[in-house]
């Protein structure tokens, strides 16, 4: 499926609905990571029904244990194109027998993406046509490839308006998981910090409180390039491959699980209720510069 204006052409797969190509008329440019398997094989996958792993790769839901994989199975699941027309595409996926194997709740997640002049608009909305209660976590992962062929993660930074500086927190990697308790500081000069290898040394940085409303990837001159806008969004992801061209900046609703939790998905911190019938939607921008 493409969508074209005239400054950007967007290409995606009904293969977790992923936007697979945002090229930049303007500037001739390929603004998604094109998913070479040397550094990482995805564009811009979508997280659903959670969003990084559950601790031990479990899920408690109703006294059972069922198996989880990372960021879910909606990333790997066929899509359907439902409405399209020259800027705007809409896929759905909706629950069958066999994802209740893994996930027992009956669902419709609605993948929308719309062009707007130099802005490509997703947003997410999840159904629950049922009604028992369901709960998820949802996150967006773009990853945003450096313009120049010979360029770095040292000749660019990241800018967020309005900060001095950002608290995150890490993956623990015995345990695979998040420990909370130890908390980082992201110290910003002029609302910007450069961007380097050393920075993804422990994997991603992951920022809770809804810290993260705005981010833009600026070149290291300062002149912006990709902005990312995601408000309301109560935790954010920031993640690279040792020495890949790109970076990507996740928007999420919910996040991985920390070290130790067991309980039931309701009592996950972070979690997203649906009652019977009831619809979530959350939206967030990319704009290229």
């Amino acid at each position: 499926m493409t969508l074209e204006n005239e400054r950007l052409c967007v290409e995606i797969s009904e293969m977790g609905a992923e936007a697979v190509r945002i090229w930049d008329k303007k500037n001739q440019t390929d603004v998604l990571w094109e998913a070479d398997p040397l550094y990482w094989k995805r564009h811009s996958p979508v997280l659903f029904p959670n969003v990084g792993k559950t601790y031990r790769n479990t899920v408690l839901i109703g006294g059972e244990h069922y198996p989880t994989s990372q960021h879910g199975f909606a990333r790997d699941s066929k899509f359907r194109c439902i409405r399209s027309d020259q800027d705007t595409a809409t896929f759905l996926l909706a629950s069958t027998e066999e994802t209740k194997e893994v996930y027992p709740f009956e669902f419709e997640l609605l993948i929308t993406y719309k062009l707007e002049k130099n802005s490509l608009l997703v947003k997410w909305e999840v159904k629950n046509p049922a009604d028992e209660t369901m709960y998820f976590t949802i996150g967006g992962h773009p990853a945003f490839r450096f313009a120049g062929k010979e360029e770095t993660k040292e000749d660019y930074l990241l800018r967020f308006p309005g900060k001095d500086s950002l608290t995150y927190v890490l993956i623990d990697p015995k345990e695979a998981a998040v420990n909370p308790e130890v908390k980082y500081e992201l110290s910003l000069k002029d609302e910007c910090c450069p961007l380097n290898e050393e920075m993804f040394a422990r994997d991603a940085l992951i920022f809770d409180g809804g810290q993260i409303g705005e981010v833009w990837l600026c070149h290291k001159d300062g002149a912006p390039y990709v902005k990312m806008e995601c408000p309301g969004f109560p935790n954010f992801g920031i993640w690279s491959v040792k020495d890949a061209p790109f970076v990507c900046l996740e928007p999420w609703m919910g996040r991985a699980d920390n070290i130790g939790f067991d309980g039931e998905i309701s009592e996950k911190p972070g979690i997203n209720k649906l009652d019977g019938g009831e619809v979530f939607t959350k939206t967030y921008t990319i704009t290229v510069e």
